[in-house]
């Protein structure tokens, strides 16, 4: 990704590729069909679905390739852009299961499906020769093993290689048994079942341990931005304490109460809801906080009205006008303001303003 890829090379892969999802398209109306016919078909009927699904996100994705591609008149962006378009995520397919995988990664994906459908409706599969099945198979042991490599380093890489030495040794007395004209039919539909099988999980483990990752970094960054706005908050509610009685009386939620950010789906979905609802907590607070302390302010401005006005209409040495400001500057001069009663001097204030403006004015 990122790299622009050779106009010849490209120009053959998206030949390659509108050859195969014609014939997949082609080979999964069969596959409708038969289990349509099949008694025990309903049980594949969500594979086929997915597969269809699976089908058309490629299909869809060809024709992204095309438009850009252009017929060939490419320049060097473009290229770059048919790069991105081939090995970046691929998530129409899996709107349901949260999946994401890339274009090359969902062709293996639906020609495992399509292979472990083949086997479980019983289809004949005897105009494929024995020998182009087993290369088949043995193509897709260097795919897994390359796919293992891409594990983490671990128990479950461990497994996972030895999962695929047992395969690989079964797949390895099927050859030699064929080698020596011996029937291989009952033997190989297991094997490409089970090696489809394993195929499949490991694309999809690869595409969750990404999706995973993804989540951890969007949560680190929600959980960043939580321990910078409960920093805010503290800084907030102790100037609110301090300046106004009553105050709100919010506890900040800590956000390291919650742990260490977790690393599997599971585990981050859950998560996800704490920081939520430490999210919403943290915003209650914050209102509060700054309400508490706009009312302050509104007070002081409201007085500072009152005071000019005073001053404007020449009644502000006035000795009951004088006095009532002298009193509310007061109220709102102590720390903490006692809120209830400074609003009152203000509303004092303002009364006696009107009435000895109102006594000037008449005469």
């Amino acid at each position: 990704m990122g790299v622009a890829a050779d106009p010849t090379v490209l120009l053959a892969y998206l030949d390659q590729l509108g050859r195969w999802r014609d014939a997949r398209r082609a080979e999964l109306g069969e596959l409708d069909r038969a289990a349509l016919a099949s008694p025990t078909g309903a049980s594949a009927t969500s594979d086929i679905a997915l597969s269809l699904a699976l089908w058309k996100a490629v299909a869809d994705r060809y024709e992204q390739l095309l438009r850009v591609w252009d017929s060939g008149r490419v320049g060097v962006t473009e290229r770059e852009r048919l790069s991105t378009l081939i090995w970046g995520r691929l998530d129409a397919a899996y709107d349901q299961s949260g999946l994401a995988v890339s274009l090359p990664e969902a062709c293996r994906l639906s020609d495992a499906l399509v292979g472990q459908l083949r086997v479980r409706l019983g289809l004949d599969v005897s105009a494929l020769e024995t020998t182009d099945r087993i290369a088949d198979l043995r193509a897709q042991l260097e795919r897994i093993r390359d796919q293992i490599g891409l594990e983490p380093a671990g128990v479950r890489q461990q497994r996972a290689a030895e999962t695929q030495s047992k395969l690989a040794r079964r797949l390895r007395d099927v050859a030699e048994k064929a080698g020596r004209g011996g029937d291989v039919g009952g033997l190989l539909p297991s094997l490409e079942s089970d090696l489809a099988r394993f195929e499949r999980d490991l694309i999809v483990g690869a595409a969750q341990r990404r999706q995973a990752r993804d989540e951890v970094d969007q949560i680190r960054r929600l959980r960043a931005g939580l321990e910078v706005r409960a920093a805010r908050l503290r800084t907030l509610a102790g100037t609110c304490v301090a300046t106004v009685d009553p105050a709100p009386r919010y506890a900040v939620p800590d956000v390291d109460a919650l742990g260490p950010v977790p690393n599997t789906l599971e585990a981050l979905a859950a998560y996800r809801h704490r920081l939520s609802l430490v999210d919403r907590a943290l915003t209650l607070a914050d209102e509060a906080y700054g309400t508490a302390l706009r009312q302050h302010a509104d007070l002081l401005a409201r007085l500072d009205a009152y005071h000019l006005k005073a001053t404007a209409t020449g009644v502000a040495d006035q000795p009951a006008v004088a006095n009532a400001y002298g009193l509310a500057t007061a109220a709102l001069a102590e720390r903490p303001t006692k809120m209830a009663l400074a609003g009152q001097l203000v509303n004092l204030y303002q009364t006696y303003l009107q009435t000895v403006t109102s006594r000037t004015a008449a005469s």
